[in-house]
Order: structure tokens, then sequence, then C-alpha cells
């Protein structure tokens, strides 16, 4: 593993003893990570992580315990309540705790739940935002989630509730209205029941959809196809979670953006996948 940045000796914060900072470790490639975010590991005394919490990034905290949390979905893992009372009472015996989440810790990643009950238990917390696999997961299958040419919207969703079921509270004829481009994570488990909402809510079949699988890993793979064919392609795929789903057009940008692809020396498949002829002038 090559050696990290430096960074100076000042103008960054400490993390004092009795503190917990709730930090966020991006989608899966160490490199995404913030500094902020590596500043923390190398200060920290106790790092409870998540299951999605690349182990490479583990050895920029040399010096500190670290304890696994789990919390992958449809996987066995802690009970929440119990992860958020233990970063209380490691806090109360005076350790400097790193909470490390994947991706960004206020995206449906409980991160909220946490720093609340810290708060309400008079812990000092600080909130480090990590890059979401719904924005940076998709960007590396070279998929943007906003393009002038495409959306003006985008609406990110969650898979399943607190019930490990489809939330029940989405107004999926509203959503399909209103947001050009849907994000889903961790709708595979539900991918039918899914899939059939919004095409029963006026979606085409024939809409573009591109489901992300271990984003940003050497793992990462890609599946493209269309909303009526999601539900079969995905059981042919073989692909398993963690995984983003991306439903609209802009996943016809991997035609052309596919940046891996390109690295790799495979061609662009479509210059123009909209079919727009040439681009407009940046403004």
């Amino acid at each position: 593993m090559t050696e990290s940045p430096s960074l100076p000796a000042s103008d960054w914060p400490e993390l004092e003893p009795g503190w917990v900072w709730l930090c966020g470790a991006g989608p899966g490639d160490p490199g995404l990570l913030t500094l902020h975010a590596l500043n923390a590991l190398r200060q920290a005394e106790v790092v409870i992580y998540d299951a999605l919490v690349d182990e490479r990034i583990l050895e920029w905290a040399p010096r500190a315990e670290k304890i696994y949390a789990g919390k992958r979905g449809g996987k066995p893992s802690s009970i929440q309540r119990d992860i958020s009372l233990r970063l209380v009472d490691l806090a109360r015996a005076g350790k400097r705790v790193l909470r490390l989440k994947g991706g960004d810790p206020f995206v449906f990643g409980r991160g909220g739940e946490e720093a609340q009950t810290l708060v309400q238990h008079c812990v000092p917390v600080r909130i480090i935002p990590g890059i979401s696999a719904g924005i940076g997961g998709l960007a590396y299958a070279g998929i943007p989630v906003t393009h002038r040419d495409v959306n003006q919207s985008v609406t990110f969703i969650t898979g399943h509730d607190q019930s490990g079921e489809t939330p029940n509270t989405l107004d999926w004829a509203s959503i399909s209205r209103s947001s050009q481009v849907l994000v889903i994570y961790m709708g595979m488990k539900h991918i039918g029941q899914i899939s059939g909402a919004l095409l029963d809510a006026g979606r085409p079949s024939s809409e573009p959809v591109a489901v992300v699988s271990d984003a940003t890993t050497p793992r990462q793979r890609v599946l493209e196809t269309t909303l009526g064919a999601l539900e079969a392609d995905l059981a042919a795929s073989g692909l398993a979670p963690p995984a983003i789903v991306c439903v609209g057009r802009s996943v016809l940008m991997r035609q052309v953006l596919d940046w891996q692809g390109m690295a790799r020396g495979e061609a662009p498949r479509n210059l123009d996948p909209l079919g727009r002829g040439k681009p407009a002038e940046s403004a």
C-alpha cells in the first residue's frame, strides 16, 4: 500500500478524549476517503467499523483497537442500540472514539440515530461526511446522477425499512412523476416489488436501469438492463449485494463515460447515447 499523504501539524481538528467522531469511509475505494477521515484514523484509540469499510482503510489506524460492528443488509449484525450505547460507554471511559461507517453516515447509514443517542447522553460528537455510494459508486461506473440533457431531479430511495421490508410509506406514483432519475440503495432483496411498483406507477418498461455491485472496489460489476427486464436479468447475472440500482436515462451515459473500460483500452460504445447530436457549448 502506498504511503498516505502527510498532514500539516496545524489546522487539523484534534480528537480529544471522551469524544466520538462519526465518520463516512466512502463507497469502498480507500482513495475516496477524506483527509478529515484520515486525520481521525491517525488519532483514534478505538475504531468501531461496519462491514462495508475496506480493511485497507483500517491500516491507517495502527494504534487503535478495532471493533467490528457488522451492519450489512441481510447479514447478521449487532443491534443498533447496542452499538450506540457502546459508543457512549467508550466515550465515558475517556477514549478517543471513531465510528467508521461505509459511504456517508447520514445517507441511509443510521448515523443520525447514533449521533442522536450520543447527544442525549451528553457525549460530544463531530460529523465527518463521506462520499455516498449512490453518487460515487455510480460515478465509478460512468453514470452521472445528474446531466443537464437528462435530468433536473434525482431521488435517493432505500430498498427496505427498519423491518427489512420494502418501505410502505413511499408514494411510488408521486416519486415516478416527480423524479427523472431514481437511485435505490439496498434494493436487491426486493427488486421484484420495487420494479413492479415503478411499472405500476407509469415508468416505461424500456427505461434504462443499471445495477452496480461492489462499487469502486476491484470486484465491481455492472449490469445494464431495462426496468421491465430488471428482475429476470438480475437473477441471471449472479450479482450480489452490496449494490446500487439506478433507474433513468442517465444510465445511457455509461455508453460514453465508462472511464474504467477506456482505461482498459475499450472504446466508447456510443458517443451520442442520448441521440441529440453535437453537445451544446458550455454556458
